[in-house]
């Protein structure tokens, strides 16, 4: 009697990981990209940098606007989730501040990229608009979280911290506008804190 012959096993797929660790650094590289070259940057120079090869690029994100917007997205995703891992290693008043800066530099960054997302159909601010309600609901929080505390007074408007600081960023064409920000920060927490925290708080370091 003949033996059955055995089917060959199936070939093994790669651990979800390894298109993880691709994408993330497809999205790297193409911030570093995109910022130095803008619109006109080469995907094959993003997917030479990212060491991948060009059909695995293509097979994450199949246009040049499908990148763009997944390296904003990323962007505000890791922004969003600094907020809470702020929140569950410092103290209140300490993790809204170390927010607000990371905010301004993330502004900062967003501009440099700017003439790559007003590329994409629709314009920059189509993705601007899909990611603003993630970076207003941590920022909403992260002030709420320090008026719960204590660490700012129960009267304060986590809604005008928000406008604060956003107005200072119609003025990011001018020179300076970061240090500016950067300090307004400082102002607006010591402006808000409990009277019981003006005079025991640590005292912050101005940026200049």
């Amino acid at each position: 009697m003949s033996r059955k012959k055995l089917a060959p096993p199936p070939p093994t797929r790669k651990p979800r990981a390894d298109a993880e660790r691709n994408r993330e650094r497809i999205l790297a590289a193409a911030k570093d990209v995109f910022t130095r070259d803008g619109a006109a940057a080469s995907l094959d120079e993003i997917a030479r940098l990212s060491g991948v090869g060009n059909a695995t690029l293509y097979r994450h994100f199949p246009t040049r606007d499908d990148l763009i917007g997944a390296v904003y997205r990323n962007e505000v995703e890791k922004l969003a989730a600094a907020e809470q891992r702020f929140a569950a290693t410092m103290p209140p008043i300490d993790a809204l501040r170390a927010w607000m800066l990371l905010f301004i530099a993330h502004v900062d960054s967003k501009m440099l990229i700017l003439p790559a997302m007003d590329s994409v159909a629709g314009g920059s601010m189509r993705l601007l608009e899909g990611s603003r309600s993630l970076i207003h609901s941590a920022f909403l929080t992260s002030v709420q979280r320090a008026i719960d505390s204590g660490d700012l007074r129960p009267e304060t408007k986590p809604e005008d911290f928000l406008r604060a600081l956003i107005g200072v960023f119609h003025t990011t064409s001018l020179p300076g506008w970061e240090p500016s920000a950067r300090r307004l920060v400082d102002i607006l927490i010591a402006g808000s804190r409990a009277s019981k925290n003006r005079s025991s708080g640590t005292t912050r370091k101005q940026h200049k």
